[in-house]
């Protein structure tokens, strides 16, 4: 749905804001709350969840420009974001660097062919954290999800009827939904994010 040129008539070809304490830069096609007091609400409670003790490693499908994965990489021994637009990959990295952290390390490829390569390497996640786009997480991701059997899956939603979609294909691979919550960053219409947690049974 996106062009593959930008072209700024005025002003900054890019925008710089503070989220959850890090300095984030975001270029013209990279995905960014539009509700920023709230995103810090939603980041903090999937990092909870996430239930980081600061070895574990983490990985965030669908990073964009690192917002979550660098929440993330405070807490955990190794992060990695992936995303499959390259400019925000190149944000995502920029992103870490600013804020000195090391930790982190990002891939710029489909989730599904990212997920399927982890799953390959044998490695071994933790956690695996997911923001998907409204359309939710595609089933080859919930394969190679699976497959990785991480102890705990973080699902960050936008779309409650794809959410519960994925869900069922996660229960039905042997996953507990043990919590959940609801944010309102969009007031005054039917649109909610959704945090849930996954634990492995």
């Amino acid at each position: 749905i996106l062009g593959d040129r930008y072209r700024a008539l005025w002003g900054e070809d890019t925008l710089t804001d503070v989220l959850c304490g890090r300095t984030v830069r975001l270029s013209v096609p990279s995905f960014y709350q539009v509700n920023r007091d709230q995103a810090e609400v939603l980041y903090r409670k999937a990092v909870e969840y996430a239930g980081l003790t600061g070895g574990e490693l983490v990985v965030d499908l669908y990073c964009g420009a690192g917002t979550i994965t660098l929440c993330l990489a405070r807490h955990a021994g190794k992060a990695y974001g992936v995303e499959i637009i390259d400019a925000a990959i190149r944000d995502a990295r920029e992103n870490a660097a600013r804020n000195g952290l090391e930790n982190t390390e990002f891939f710029c490829a489909d989730a599904g062919e990212a997920a399927l390569e982890f799953a390959r390497r044998g490695v071994k996640l933790d956690v695996i954290v997911v923001d998907p786009p409204r359309k939710g997480v595609s089933r080859d991701v919930i394969a190679a999800m699976l497959e990785m059997a991480p102890k705990r899956i973080v699902y960050v939603s936008c779309d409650p009827a794809t959410l519960a979609r994925d869900v069922k294909l996660l229960r039905e691979g042997g996953y507990a939904l043990t919590h959940a919550e609801a944010f309102d960053l969009f007031p005054r219409c039917a649109h909610i994010e959704t945090v849930i947690l996954l634990t492995r049974e």
